[in-house]
């Protein structure tokens, strides 16, 4: 069964975890760099994924990624998170940023000019994944639809504390969370806007 033939009115707890959080597995893999999803508590969960990647040498890079200024911040969220990255030690030429997307699929986008001026695009093989568990199949089904063909990438989703796959439909916030991401997975494969793909098995 293929996602694009879920119905709506078929989304079960049980197939809503399948959807998102079944098979994302990091591969642990190097890469050529770390691209990181910018999102309102990036900083809290993403960000100390990425570093925990960069420190064990998996990538020498991290790309922050997004231009949405979150809670008041004068700040896009991709420079919230480049501040922090600095005061926690990161070298700075270790750090790219992309500030002007707008959600998953301008996160892609505007991060392949930035990609191919720092590496050159056709030398890029791996980029190591951070965003949250949740939000994790959409985005590889958008980076497949989007990157070019060569380039593959490692998963390496960071959990938040209320949408994990074990805890997602105890609380009420997660669980609006994975319905709304479910939903808008069905949805964008259905409008061609990303790639169809198997349901994935628990």
């Amino acid at each position: 069964m293929n996602i694009s033939e879920i119905k709506f009115n078929d989304l079960t707890d049980e197939l809503m975890s399948k959807l998102l959080y079944s098979d994302i597995n990091d591969d642990l893999e190097k890469g050529d760099c770390i691209m990181v999803f910018g999102s309102s508590k990036a900083v809290q969960y993403r960000l100390p994924k990425a570093l925990q990647l960069y420190h064990e040498g998996r990538a020498n890079k991290l790309l922050f990624s997004g231009g949405v200024a979150w809670n008041g911040n004068s700040f896009p969220e991709a420079i919230v998170l480049k501040n922090k990255a600095l005061d926690l030690g990161i070298p700075e030429e270790d750090i790219l940023v992309e500030t002007i997307s707008t959600n998953t699929k301008e996160n892609i986008l505007a991060s392949l000019l930035v990609l191919d001026r720092h590496f050159d695009l056709h030398k890029v093989k791996r980029l190591l994944i951070v965003t949250a568990s949740y939000h994790m199949r959409r985005t590889y089904l958008t980076l497949k639809t989007y990157m070019p063909s060569w380039i593959e990438f490692s998963l390496c989703p960071a959990e938040d504390q209320s949408t994990k796959i074990d805890n997602w439909f105890l609380n009420v916030h997660g669980r609006k969370r994975v319905m709304e991401e479910s939903r808008k997975i069905i949805t964008y494969i259905k409008e061609g806007a990303i790639v169809d793909a198997p349901l994935p098995k628990m």
